[in-house]
């Protein structure tokens, strides 16, 4: 075992603080805000561009952290002595030793392991290769997409003496990062994916990528042995084999560079000669791939697989899963077996709203312990009313014997404020007794669940479903929904962190972040954007209505929330749930400070709104006087949080003189503002666009609004954004018409002279698409490619024209908008703006929210 003050010889550090209690060392935290078991947590306090993890010592100590490794030369709040019984130690780098730890404990471990890279299919051959090698292993694998600088470090110190595998993916984005993710995994096999774009502007040519990639498999490590034994028998430099596609050139160039051919198993669909397993295509259909395989070795044999997906990614991520098990011997009908039950991964946690209030957080892909934790993060970051439920199968795989694992898995529960637990499986149900602390039911079957299941005994409740692929708790997630039609905002909530950092990371030191969450959060959903943005600490909401506000403090949101256009009948609901207004007109004025001398309590803090030339709302510079002097007389019955302006044309380069002049007046008027209160005011005056294009008006705080959903307004920077939302349908039924024959209301969708395939799809004006998308005017996204609208949006329905897509079939998706058909571009067909579209889609259409 390894106990805290160890760590300083092991990590080259000083050890500034012993710890007061005997410190062994369980788990690495690197966020204040996911503070799971306390017992044994060491805080690596990372800084980068856009964090500091030093600021957030104070507020760890006192949730109970006791241990702590901090940069030299950072600064501790409050210095050492305000952390009596902590352990501190100081290193030169917290990143470099949290990755030099997980190295010192990857080099305890004497079985194999796979380190995996490429720009594309990372997880998914991680995830298959885990699943099609779990008969015979015992495998501690990333969880999720972890293959970052902090995610492999992370990952890796999850193995332990009961594995007998390990996977590990690693991602790199610039040159220079992957010798440490390599010294960390230390891999003893290898799978390079494939070589594309992605990260591209990191390097200078495809060559130079694949070079810094393949670092991965030349990282020296410890040979295989049993693992009783208890020495090492001395280091390997590099992979004893490397498995990846011959067919990508820059990949088999590099292997050819750093690898001896002896050190690669390599397969190929064009050049069969030159690779261990040629690959022939034989046939496909809408759901199956069939290959002829030939091996040359080990041992020359032919073989024919059926592969159960169509599309080319999956295939090619099959393959590669298939090599290993050529390669290993397992016999073919086993393979075949284990082919069949892969299926796509959901490599992502969804939240969807359900039934009686309730929301489910669908987590249904893995069950492994790491995962676990990081579904119970999220659970644990839910702050709605009503309580926090569980429902989790067996938990299979972890490498720990069930006796010690499932009152782990009690103390995770505790830590994450779990209220309620259904166990569903033999063996979780047999460990009953760790969780009598809970409200708990138990099932050995998901069958049983479902059998018992009533909705009524789940209101207002946030509900996580983790369950291993074998339990098909997709079963119980259905069950939670609300019945709804087959169209879906799916709203990507790691693109809204992205975006949002994108725009953090323009701004001065120290300048606060208002973002706009009104109107539905542009359509997205107020409450669960404004959760995210809560978690990562933005400084300010807005919205437009009270109404608004009261809907996020009823669902537990608590950073402070500007109210953009209160009404007087709403002020006393400002005080109950203390949202601050937006005061834009002496009437607004008049009526706040007579409800204010009329009530016990004082009154939120009011924001000041000024007229500079947008001519819509707010006091005028004629204005300050009458203003300043109700301000002066009424200074104890109000306080002014801020003042604020709205550029006109921000956003347009023809209109940055007149942008000037309007921040030229915003800074004459607020000094006699401030001078007629007697203190400093926040001020504001950049919106999205603004805060790339005026960069020097920043002042105390920005106001973020449509680019934190991926919509660039100066369209300069589009590229730099991710889209965050994306609406999706399903075809209803597809229809042969004959030559002549026309379609839907009007007969507008005009009669041809050849046979047409047109599908109906569900969703119309009432679900907010646009009835000018009608007659040709807009598209969707099935399977790949674009398909025109025919005739009038309907109501509930539209039709596009699919006789190009000879695939299409009732059940598939269409892409209404999203990455592949962008706000932006179906704006301009009809003339409007994206805000327009996003807001208009329809509150009827299912939100889900998903994150990596």
């Amino acid at each position: 075992m390894l106990f805290f003050p160890d760590l300083a010889l092991l990590l080259n550090g000083t050890l500034l603080l012993q710890p007061a209690a005997p410190a062994p060392v369980h788990h690495l935290l690197l966020d204040s805000r996911r503070v799971g078991q306390l017992a044994g947590a060491v805080f690596f306090a990372i800084r980068g561009a856009q964090h500091n993890g030093h600021r957030y010592l104070p507020e760890l100590y006192q949730r109970g952290v006791r241990l702590f490794v901090v940069d030299q030369e950072a600064e501790i709040p409050g210095g050492a002595a305000a952390y009596p019984e902590a352990g501190i130690l100081l290193v030169a780098d917290s990143l470099r030793a949290l990755q030099a730890l997980a190295a010192h404990h990857r080099r305890q471990f004497r079985v194999p392991v796979f380190g995996i890279t490429g720009s594309n299919g990372k997880t998914i051959v991680k995830e298959w290769l885990a699943q099609v090698l779990s008969p015979d292993e015992l495998i501690c694998k990333s969880p999720r997409s972890y293959n970052s600088q902090v995610g492999v470090p992370l990952s890796v110190w999850e193995l332990n003496p009961s594995h007998t595998l390990g996977i590990f993916e690693a991602g790199i984005s610039e040159r220079g990062e992957m010798p440490r993710l390599a010294e960390v995994i230390q891999p003893t096999l290898g799978i390079f994916t494939n070589l594309g774009t992605a990260h591209d502007a990191g390097f200078s040519s495809a060559a130079e990528k694949a070079a810094e990639k393949m670092q991965l498999f030349l990282a020296p490590r410890p040979k295989n042995q049993d693992p009783k034994t208890p020495t090492p028998q001395g280091l390997n430099p590099g992979v004893d084999l490397l498995f990846y596609c011959r067919d990508h050139e820059a990949v088999h160039a590099a292997a050819l560079r750093h690898l001896p051919a002896r050190c690669t198993f390599t397969w190929s669909r064009h050049h069969p000669h030159e690779a261990q397993v040629a690959v022939t295509m034989m046939e496909a259909s809408a759901e199956r791939t069939v290959v002829q395989v030939r091996l040359t070795s080990p041992l020359p044999q032919e073989h024919t697989f059926s592969l159960p997906f169509a599309d080319e990614p999956s295939v090619e991520n099959a393959l590669h899963v298939l090599a290993v098990l050529l390669w290993k011997q397992v016999p073919s009908d086993a393979i075949q077996r284990r082919l069949d039950r892969l299926a796509p991964v959901a490599m992502r946690l969804e939240m969807k709203q359900a039934l009686n209030d309730c929301y489910v957080l669908d987590d249904t892909y893995n069950n492994d312990l790491a995962g676990l934790t990081l579904a119970l993060d999220m659970l644990a970051r839910q702050p709605r009313r009503g309580r926090r439920t569980l429902i989790l199968s067996d938990v299979l795989e972890s490498g720990i014997p069930a006796a010690e694992l499932y009152p782990q898995i009690g103390t995770l529960l505790s830590a994450h404020g779990v209220e309620r637990l259904i166990g569903v499986g033999p063996e979780i149900s047999q460990f009953r007794h760790v969780f009598a602390r809970l409200e708990s039911g138990f099932y050995n079957r998901t069958e049983d669940f479902l059998g018992d299941f009533r909705p009524e005994q789940f209101q207002h409740e946030t509900i996580l479903v983790k369950g291993a692929r074998r339990f098909g708790f997709e079963r119980i997630v259905a069950a939670f929904q609300q019945k709804i039609h087959g169209t879906v905002l799916e709203v990507n909530l790691d693109a809204l962190v992205h975006n949002l950092n994108y725009y953090r990371a323009r701004l001065r030191p120290g300048t606060r972040l208002m973002v706009m969450v009104k109107a539905f959060a542009y359509g997205s959903g107020s409450y669960e954007v404004a959760n995210l943005l809560q978690f990562h600490r933005a400084d300010y909401l807005a919205v437009a209505y009270t109404d608004e506000g009261v809907e996020l403090r009823q669902h537990g949101i608590s950073l402070p929330v500007m109210v953009m256009n209160p009404s007087p009948d709403a002020f006393q609901k400002l005080q109950q749930y203390h949202l601050e207004p937006e005061i834009y007109s002496f009437e607004r004025l008049h009526d706040y400070l007579r409800i204010a001398a009329e009530h016990p309590r004082p009154l939120p803090a009011i924001h000041l709104k000024l007229d500079t030339g947008m001519h819509r709302l707010g006091f005028t510079e004629e204005d300050l006087p009458e203003l300043c002097r109700l301000l002066r007389e009424n200074a104890k019955l109000v306080r002014v949080a801020s003042a604020l302006t709205h550029l006109a044309g921000a956003d347009e380069e023809q209109h940055n003189s007149f942008s000037r002049q309007q921040l030229a007046a915003f800074e004459r008027m607020v000094p006699v503002l401030e001078e007629a209160l007697g203190y400093r005011v926040l001020r504001h005056a950049l919106n999205s666009a603004g805060i790339l294009r005026f960069p020097e008006a920043q002042f105390e705080m920005v106001r973020l609004g449509i680019g934190l959903y991926g919509v660039e307004a100066a369209g300069r920077e589009q590229d730099a954004l991710r889209p965050v939302s994306t609406l999706q349908t399903t075809i209803s039924q597809i229809k042969a018409l004959a030559p002549g024959q026309t379609v839907g209301y009007g007969r507008r969708g005009a009669a041809v002279d050849y046979e047409r395939r047109i599908a109906t799809l569900a969703i119309g004006y009432a679900d907010g698409y646009d009835r000018r998308f009608g007659n040709g005017i807009g598209e969707v996204v099935i399977r790949g490619r674009r398909a025109p609208i025919v005739g009038s949006v309907c109501m509930d329905m539209c039709m596009a024209d699919v006789t190009h897509i000879p695939e299409a079939r009732p059940g598939d998706l269409a892409q209404v908008f999203g990455p592949d058909l962008t706000l932006t571009e179906l704006a301009a067909r009809i003339g409007t703006i994206p805000y327009e579209l996003l807001t208009n889609v329809s509150e009827r259409v299912k939100r889900v929210f998903f994150a990596e």
